[in-house]
């Protein structure tokens, strides 16, 4: 059964059992994880200058620095991120105590943290790469109950997958793959029987985007489509994109890739000895379950709520959101004219519990995010419980309802224009929003008006 669950949840590996093979080294935690340090200064002589003394005198080093003029007090400030490498808990307190005389606002985001500090995130959609290859355990890494476990061609295919992710950066084209035949035999099986559901089990936004995945992006039975080419079409019609990844992220790292609305795919496919089996997300998982509902402009907005909610969330909510990713976009199902029809992807990418998950076997409950964040679940077997949507829309504001109660010192908008995450913690910040709106409201009531005049 294929599912996200690797990337979601799998998340208390211990460290020291990893493998090391071929070029991926796990990163352990140690006191020199990525530290960012945001701080404004008044635009006066020799600000700058006194304010990094600070961190010569305590020996942080400064491994990224720049600047802009600050949007809370323009033409009087300028706003400073700075990456740090180096220092302790101990030391940025302190490095934070001394600039404080020196600034007029300061905010500490760190990776690893203690309490009361704020999880470092993303603020741009080039950060990604920050994270990419943290990853928990790796593409070419077999368990010894994996069907491919002794299959050393299989295992070399797994290799040269994670290979092109590992050197994936932003902005490039997703390298194409040469699928063997095998691989398009095992793709094809899969192929054939879900297409024989999709027409009574899946959701109507699923049936209404595969035959345009079909028509654009080379959706076929004897063909795996190339990430690049589902990437440029899902770009086109709810600006969501694909990017490689060459193992199993932790679920703040995959969340926050929502919130940039990326999603990390997986390259390779399945053992062809067990075609409706798969210990870990696939391309099959990733291109029939996943990517038609991206096409969709409310699942979307959804989807990309759960990844803003994550930013700077306390670990404890990371896991409420990541367990409600697994009963949503993993596991949900939804309601539509009467019937109960799936829009999972872990339901629209496996042929059994496509089926299970409708027979009225399994108990189903209205989705409410503040009891099915608590909900536990099964990883290796079909679901007990599944929770229902009313619709997208429905479910996008209970999700934004339950991000509320997250305890942040501020929220997040996303700027699709610069594809930047922006802080709303300020006056100026909430105005920003608010002429933009203003501006958007404009737009709407000149086309009403166009409409009415039309009547």
């Amino acid at each position: 059964r294929s599912s996200d669950l690797a990337i979601i949840l799998k998340t208390t590996m211990d460290q020291g059992t990893w493998k090391r093979e071929a070029s991926y080294i796990p990163q352990q935690e140690h006191n020199g994880s990525p530290t960012t340090i945001m701080f404004s200064l008044q635009d006066a002589k020799g600000a700058l200058a006194r304010a990094l003394k600070p961190f010569e005198d305590l020996g942080i080093n400064i491994t990224h620095i720049e600047s802009r003029p600050s949007k809370t007090n323009p033409g009087k400030e300028y706003d400073f991120f700075a990456e740090l490498d180096g220092g302790n808990k101990e030391t940025i307190d302190d490095l934070v105590v001394r600039l404080k005389a020196q600034t007029t606002s300061i905010i500490v985001h760190a990776r690893n943290t203690k309490d009361g500090e704020i999880p470092w995130f993303p603020r741009k959609i080039h950060e990604l790469d920050k994270f990419a290859n943290q990853i928990l355990s790796y593409g070419s890494e077999l368990d010894s109950d994996h069907p491919g476990f002794t299959d050393p061609v299989y295992r070399a295919r797994r290799k040269y997958f994670a290979d092109i992710a590992f050197n994936y950066r932003y902005g490039q084209p997703i390298p194409r793959v040469e699928y063997t035949e095998e691989e398009i035999k095992t793709w094809s099986t899969i192929f054939r029987e879900l297409t024989k559901l999709y027409p009574t089990h899946a959701c109507k936004e699923h049936n209404h985007a595969f035959p345009l995945l079909v028509q654009n992006c080379g959706y076929r039975e004897d063909n795996i489509p190339q990430l690049q080419d589902v990437s440029n079409f899902l770009k086109e019609c709810t600006g969501f994109q694909l990017r490689p990844v060459a193992g199993l992220l932790s679920s703040r790292d995959f969340l926050a890739g929502l919130a940039f609305r990326v999603f990390h795919s997986t390259q390779y496919i399945r053992h062809g000895s067990k075609p409706f089996y798969t210990p870990e997300p696939d391309v099959c998982h990733e291109l029939l379950g996943h990517a038609p509902l991206f096409c969709d402009p409310d699942f979307a907005r959804f989807s990309q709520e759960i990844g803003l909610a994550s930013l700077g969330a306390p670990d404890n909510y990371i896991e409420q959101l990541a367990t409600l990713y697994w009963f949503t976009i993993e596991f949900g199902m939804c309601k539509q004219n009467g019937e109960v029809k799936a829009y999972g992807a872990g339901l629209l990418s496996s042929f059994g519990e496509l089926q299970y998950c409708l027979s009225g076997k399994p108990e189903v409950r209205p989705l409410d995010p503040f009891k099915t964040a608590l909900q536990k679940y099964l990883i290796t077997e079909m679901q007990p419980i599944y929770f229902l949507a009313e619709s997208f829309q429905d479910a996008q504001e209970k999700i934004v309802e339950f991000s509320r109660t997250i305890p942040r010192p501020f929220a997040v908008h996303y700027n699709p224009y610069t594809q930047t995450v922006e802080i709303l913690n300020t006056k100026t910040s909430l105005h920003n929003i608010a002429r933009d709106l203003k501006h958007e409201l404009s737009i709407l009531d000149e086309g009403l008006q166009k409409v009415i005049s039309a009547l």
